[in-house]
């Protein structure tokens, strides 16, 4: 039934190709140029813009006021406070874990989310009860904490050797792909979501695989210049240390998106289906498809919705700039619109459920389309009939999930 879904979800995107003219892909991906999804929106104005004062005389942001409760205010605010953040190369350096295969097999990852909000909390972590949900069927898999505080992970392998390749349909359908062959791979039984059993209520954690089966040397690229065929796609850099196990620190890049009209940003880790991993220079990984979609926010649902604009307003300057076409023309970040993140909503989970989604003829002949930054907006538009699925299709899940945890926010 979940092989059915996701290649129903692949034959929608295709018909969203055929459905509309000119259309991206769904990372900020060039024809066969490739180039680095480290692109980023541009801050939020200074406040002093129109006023009588200079900047100096304004507070700092109430996010970052020490009120109870500053980080619901508006604001810029870090969500994921394990990493440190930079904002002009868009990445993000977070600490390197060393674990292993019941063989033995040196496994590198990095934790980004968990069920365990304590925890979470200690370790600059987002916090995701809805995590907890995909512990059923094979979107999760196990580890066992060991005495030196590694894990042991009991299936599941990623090989990063292939060459990332895509080739870009003939203009203008760019979409889809010629050839899309995503950097990584996962095995059937590979996931990102891993239950450790022997940790008190078996909490579940984000941890996606960055390099796997090489030893720390192998991994020497502190500097940057890495071998993609050794460790995941979206890595500048990575530093392994001989002491402490190997641990040290990777840095990745980070893509901007907007939730509920608050610029922010994510990693896209993993995706169920090859070609959108291999636009987001993610692991292909089957095994997230066996999650169930359309679900949102209902009782026990895992996932939370990714909004794609297919067909958006275009132009490098032009402020209302988005969408698939934008990105394909590398105008800058396709700009997605995704659901709640930690401190604006409670649902967060880092399994993103795609939602595709483009302007009809209508609307883009009555002057209509335009940027839109927020879920409640486009289910506005969804609803009034002026935006709808591929080819005109009704709108919602196309059956393809993308892990994607959340780094910050900027408002």
């Amino acid at each position: 039934m979940h092989i059915l879904r996701a290649r129903s979800g692949r034959r929608r995107l295709r018909a969203m190709a055929r459905g509309i003219g000119a259309i991206g892909a769904i990372g900020a991906i060039v024809a066969l140029a490739l180039p680095s999804l480290a692109q980023v929106i541009a801050p939020p104005a200074d406040p002093a813009v129109g006023a009588a004062v200079p900047q100096s005389y304004f507070g700092p942001p109430p996010s970052t006021s020490f009120s109870p409760g500053s980080r619901y205010l508006v604001g810029p605010q870090q969500l994921l406070k394990s990493g440190t953040i930079d904002r002009d190369a868009g990445t993000i350096t977070l600490p390197l874990y060393l674990g292993h295969m019941r063989n033995g097999q040196n496994v590198w990852f990095i934790l980004t989310d968990s069920t365990d909000e304590r925890n979470a909390n200690a370790l600059g972590l987002n916090f995701s009860a809805k995590l907890g949900y995909t512990a059923v069927g094979k979107a999760f898999r196990t580890a066992v904490l060991e005495k030196d505080a590694s894990l042991t992970f009991e299936k599941g392998a990623v090989d990063f050797s292939p060459d990332r390749t895509l080739v870009a349909g003939d203009a203008p359908n760019f979409f889809p792909p010629k050839v899309a062959r995503a950097g990584s791979v996962g095995d059937k039984n590979y996931t990102p979501y891993v239950q450790v059993k022997n940790l008190a209520g078996s909490p579940i954690y984000n941890a996606p695989v960055v390099a796997f089966g090489t030893d720390a040397g192998q991994l020497d690229f502190c500097d940057g210049n890495v071998d993609h065929r050794l460790v995941h796609d979206r890595v500048v850099k990575i530093c392994p240390r001989a002491e402490s196990n190997g641990q040290g620190t990777v840095t990745l890049t980070t893509t901007s998106i907007f939730s509920f009209a608050k610029p922010a940003s994510y990693i896209s880790t993993e995706a169920s289906d090859e070609m959108v991993a291999t636009l987001d220079s993610g692991t292909f990984t089957p095994a997230l498809g066996d999650l169930a979609v359309g679900g949102d926010d209902s009782a026990f649902s895992a996932i939370e919705r990714l909004f794609v604009t297919a067909n958006g307003p275009t132009g490098r300057e032009n402020p209302q700039r988005q969408g698939l076409n934008s990105a394909l023309a590398n105008e800058g970040p396709p700009l997605h619109v995704i659901g709640g993140i930690p401190n604006v909503a409670n649902d967060y989970s880092p399994a993103w459920d795609i939602n595709l989604g483009e302007w009809t003829r209508e609307a883009i002949d009555k002057g209509y389309r335009s940027r839109v930054i927020d879920e409640f907006q486009i289910l506005g538009l969804v609803r009034d009939g002026w935006i709808t699925g591929p080819g005109g299709a009704p709108y919602g899940s196309v059956g393809i999930v993308v892990n994607c945890p959340i780094v910050e926010r900027l408002l």
